[in-house]
């Protein structure tokens, strides 16, 4: 059987952009394809976060969280990496969901060209352009968790 034939296990993960204001989500297909943002929370307290995300948790069937993490250019983790990070634990031991990170430098600044390609004003789709960074994020964790599991099998 070659690699492309190999079954790929069913997952579905939950990419987070977090920010003090908002939090874009996006989703995946089952197969682990393709990221899509699905909704931005407009953050008001942890439990009505928590109450949202669950929410979706149990429509998709969640298995992982996948986080956005915003490491400094230089790459250490600073206040804001590790405010994401105390939230991040707090919503996995809530929901009882592992959490997985991902580099999320510059997924803002790429949802925004995204925006202006599509003659979108960055500034009027802020709720937009945080769906589309969690779903940048999302992506990555998967186009990364696909080329192991190809590593993997072909090794």
């Amino acid at each position: 059987m070659t690699p492309q034939e190999q079954p790929q296990p069913f997952i579905s993960a939950l990419g987070l952009d977090f920010g003090r204001k908002r939090m874009g989500v996006a989703g995946c297909d089952g197969t682990g394809l393709i990221a899509t943002g699905l909704t931005t929370i407009e953050r008001t307290s942890f439990e009505r976060d928590v109450q949202q995300i669950r929410t979706l948790v149990n429509e998709r069937q969640v298995q992982v969280l996948v986080i956005g993490l915003p490491y400094s250019m230089d790459g250490t983790l600073g206040f804001q990496a590790r405010q994401v990070q105390k939230f991040a634990k707090r919503l996995a031991k809530a929901l009882q969901l592992p959490v997985e990170y991902v580099d999320e430098r510059l997924t803002s600044f790429q949802a925004e060209q995204l925006l202006i390609a599509e003659n979108r004003s960055p500034s009027r789709h802020k709720g937009l352009i945080d769906r589309k960074a969690a779903s940048i994020i999302l992506q990555q964790w998967l186009d990364t968790r696909r080329g192991n599991f190809y590593k993997s099998v072909l090794a």
